[in-house]
């Protein structure tokens, strides 16, 4: 039975709604009676299957799902694990969107939804980590809700996709279902209503994040949106496109194929970052190594180019126009462009541990071996695309009226790593700047865009500062009116430095003394 808000309506006068209740606070004391109690509730669609006190964590003692010790420590809470709508699917298989509630000792009146990631396929840790610097959600007294979407499987497993109704949890459903159940579940356990609904994705969780801003526009009072999924098969096709000219500057095989692994040698790589450098980082004041002034960085490869036979000091013509027209979006047979442009970044030449950055270096991808193909069908991939009903529902880059979001009040923050080799950076800032156009006057006091120099896709990357608290500047803004401005961001591997992030479409500008210092910076637009 599939959970309506008019079905949860009725369940108790403590039923959560969005932005109707007194400004949050601590309760008075912590809920401990009350948690084993949980598994009693009744629901419509919703089986309760754990309630379980967890003690207080101390800072330092809890790994997150990323394989990272947690720096904040947690309340005391209750945990609740549970499905909604069990059911036999497509093929006799088991389906059921399980989720986890954490319900903390000391709560605030928050609610935060947890986008997820990939395919999802797995329940998180409900932690609201996303975007949230060194103390998630959880740690600051919300109850979260984490959820695996309606399926079991691996990250990027689609196979669930053969049962319409699992696809279509994933494709949005189960970002309402969900939160309307939690949400039930959260009031009924302190027995007050919810003061503000908050949610916060990076990813497929980021995706979810717009969605929820488009669709479902009365759930939250505050979202964060981080280098959203939002049109997969473009962006999956721009990066075929940019393999397939990548590799015209490759030396071929005895089978006529391109080595991947020798389009740039590693002093090639280091001329290509050298150059990019000379050429973007002092543009925000300061040489070192990250380019801030994101808007002012015009990258020439053409100067990098061998005035004649190809040396370790120079890059060939080859290897230039590779450069050039892979960093382009692939054109229709019209001409017009079918994904954004890449940014031009310090992480884009990243061959660290996890994701590489955007240049290739001829080692197996996240989705598999390196591409080898030489040509690309792009007016047949394109109509592949569209012809797909799956890639219209997950599809969250067109829906730019939000004006029933806007006109309760809502706030939505947007944060993108400049370095994301799979999602351009520069995709979400033009959903931004369409939605600004869309939303008129109010798009000023509704939303912040934040680029994040050198950051790869969610975090990680080159010489990145990607620790950063945009929860925090969100709650202000729903809850005391205070517009975000710039936010501190640290190294997330714990190197000493910080420097200021700024809305778009300012940058930090290093105005002298302490560069480690997020004071020694100021936000200024580009000129």
């Amino acid at each position: 039975m599939r959970i309506t808000t008019c079905v949860l309506a009725v369940l108790g006068a403590v039923l959560a709604t969005s932005g109707d209740a007194a400004p949050a606070r601590r309760t008075a004391g912590p809920v401990t009676n009350g948690c084993a109690a949980m598994t009693g509730v009744r629901l419509p669609g919703v089986e309760i299957i754990t309630a379980t006190r967890v003690g207080r964590a101390a800072p330092g003692t809890v790994r997150t799902d990323r394989g990272t010790m947690l720096a904040a420590g947690l309340p005391a809470h209750c945990r609740i694990e549970g499905v909604i709508d069990r059911r036999t699917g497509f093929q006799g298989k088991p389906y059921g969107i399980h989720f986890a509630l954490a319900l903390p000792d000391g709560w605030t009146g928050r609610f935060l939804l947890q986008g997820g990631g990939g395919l999802n396929g797995s329940v998180g840790m409900p932690l609201g980590a996303v975007a949230a610097g060194d103390q998630p959600a959880l740690a600051r007294g919300f109850a979260v809700v984490s959820h695996d979407s309606g399926h079991r499987g691996a990250v990027f497993d689609n196979g669930f996709m053969a049962d319409q109704r699992a696809d279509l949890d994933f494709a949005e459903a189960s970002v309402r279902v969900v939160t309307e159940a939690a949400k039930a579940l959260t009031a009924r356990y302190y027995g007050k209503p919810i003061a503000h609904s908050y949610m916060a994705g990076c990813s497929t969780g980021g995706r979810e994040s717009m969605l929820a801003s488009q669709r479902y526009p009365e759930l939250f009072d505050g979202i964060l949106v981080g280098a959203p999924a939002m049109r997969t098969g473009n962006s999956n096709l721009a990066l075929a496109w940019a393999a397939v000219q990548f590799n015209q500057a490759a030396p071929r095989d005895a089978q006529g194929l391109p080595i991947v692994e020798r389009i740039f040698s590693a002093s090639d790589r280091r001329l290509f970052l050298s150059g990019l450098l000379d050429q973007c980082d002092a543009l925000d004041g300061l040489k070192d190594g990250v380019i801030s002034n994101v808007a002012a960085c015009r990258f020439r490869p053409a100067l990098l180019q061998c005035k004649g036979e190809k040396t370790d000091g120079c890059l060939s013509a080859a290897q230039v126009g590779a450069i050039e027209a892979a960093y382009q979006p692939p054109r229709d047979a019209s001409g017009r462009a079918l994904y954004a442009a890449y940014p031009y970044d310090a992480g884009n030449l990243y061959d660290g541990p996890g994701i590489s950055g955007f240049v290739p270096t001829g080692r197996p991808g996240v989705f598999g071996p390196a591409s080898r193909d030489l040509v690309i069908d792009v007016d047949a991939r394109i109509e592949a695309i569209r012809a797909d009903a799956g890639q219209g529902l997950t599809d969250t880059n067109l829906w730019t009226n939000l004006n029933a979001f806007t006109g309760h009040g809502g706030k939505i923050l947007f944060y993108h790593g400049v370095s994301d080799p799979w999602f351009s950076a520069l995709d979400t800032l033009d959903y931004w700047h369409r939605a600004e156009q869309a939303n008129g006057a109010r798009w000023a006091d509704t939303s912040r865009f934040y680029m994040v120099p050198g950051m790869g896709h969610c975090g990680g990357g080159t010489n990145t500062y990607d620790s950063f608290d945009l929860l925090g500047p969100l709650v202000d803004w729903v809850e005391k009116g205070t517009a975000p401005a710039a936010v501190t961001a640290r190294r997330s591997d714990s190197s000493p430095g910080e420097r200021p992030l700024c809305p778009w479409p300012s940058y930090p500008h290093y105005l002298g003394g302490d560069d480690k210092s997020a004071a020694s910076y100021q936000c200024r637009k580009t000129s």
